[in-house]
């Protein structure tokens, strides 16, 4: 199989297209002939510095959509044939980037039918981090008001639908041409960061979702109302401190199942939907990473993966 790989950290003309032996299946997995895979910021950040991974070779991404070519012993959930979509374990089954992979079959859930495998694809890591965050680790209630910054990036965007979706008032933070696009996905009110100080602006927030670390954390407490919880996805650079009646927690993305079928429902019912910033095929996969480093994308990039002849 195709896969996109790398020998050393670096840019992104480390990453070479190479041939790897295609995986089969164990107990309880199932191999997936992925259609499409996304692209996050923790791929460039591991392309560059290793971070949980260490020292390559390894091929990367995390999230996928595709159909179940083969069943492992003891898999009851999914057949040959299925069109699935979920996500690899962070960050040890790293591996999206390919023609095929082999998961825990527990890992996906079917695809919903109203979405291409692009769309799909473009859900898995970024949605089950916005809801983990916000609904299991912050429990989001209707009527609570939630800040979310970067809100037109990969997670925010996102996280502003599955807010709403939970009746929540919305807040985010994001450059003023972005505006009506989130307008479009329910956010109730809108700051640009580049000539307002969310932390001057915004005041009894129950939940902040910190999608940019450093100086955010701190500054975005002053906004919490006593009981609050800040909720940050940038474990790297955590600097929240002491904030007496605060609950502050630091999310990394886990593969599940549940959470997954959360997703599916909204989507399917077309409450949920990813706003796609490029799609570039897989060998170009270099180019996607350049895009992402920009850090100037509105949603996700995802890596279309067409199956050559072999």
């Amino acid at each position: 199989m195709r896969a996109i790989s790398q020998d050393v950290l670096g840019g992104v003309e480390v990453l070479k297209e190479i041939d790897l032996p295609r995986p089969d299946p164990g107990p309880t997995e199932v191999l997936v002939r992925v259609h499409a895979a996304g692209v996050n910021p923790t791929d460039w950040k591991h392309r560059a510095y290793g971070l949980f991974l260490g020292q390559p070779p390894f091929v990367l991404g995390w999230e996928l959509s595709g159909v179940v070519e083969e069943t492992g012993l003891g898999v009851t959930l999914h057949k040959p044939g299925d069109a699935v979509f979920g996500m690899l374990k962070y960050p040890q089954g790293a591996g999206a980037h390919a023609e095929y992979v082999s998961a825990p079959s527990r890992y996906f859930v079917p695809k919903p039918e109203n979405l291409d495998h692009i769309q799909a694809a473009a859900l898995p890591l970024a949605g089950l981090t916005a809801w983990q965050a916000l609904v299991d680790t912050a429990g989001l209630e209707a009527g609570q008001r939630v800040l979310i910054h970067a809100a037109a990036g990969g997670v925010g965007h996102l996280a502003v639908q599955i807010a709403k979706a939970r009746g929540a008032y919305v807040i985010g933070t994001a450059s003023e041409p972005k505006h009506a696009l989130l307008r479009g996905l329910g956010a109730d009110e809108l700051i640009d960061y580049r000539t307002t100080d969310f932390a001057e602006a915004v005041r009894d927030v129950d939940v902040v979702l910190d999608t940019i670390g450093g100086e955010y954390g701190p500054r975005s407490v002053r906004t919490l109302r006593p009981g609050g919880v800040i909720v940050t996805i940038t474990p790297r650079d955590v600097r929240i401190g002491d904030a007496p009646g605060v609950r502050s927690e630091v999310l990394l993305v886990e593969p599940d199942q549940q959470g997954m079928k959360e997703l599916a429902a909204l989507a399917g019912a077309g409450r949920l939907r990813a706003q796609l910033d490029t799609v570039v095929p897989l060998e170009e996969a270099a180019r996607a990473h350049e895009r992402g480093e920009t850090n100037r994308t509105t949603g996700k990039i995802v890596l279309s993966v067409v199956h050559r002849p072999r």
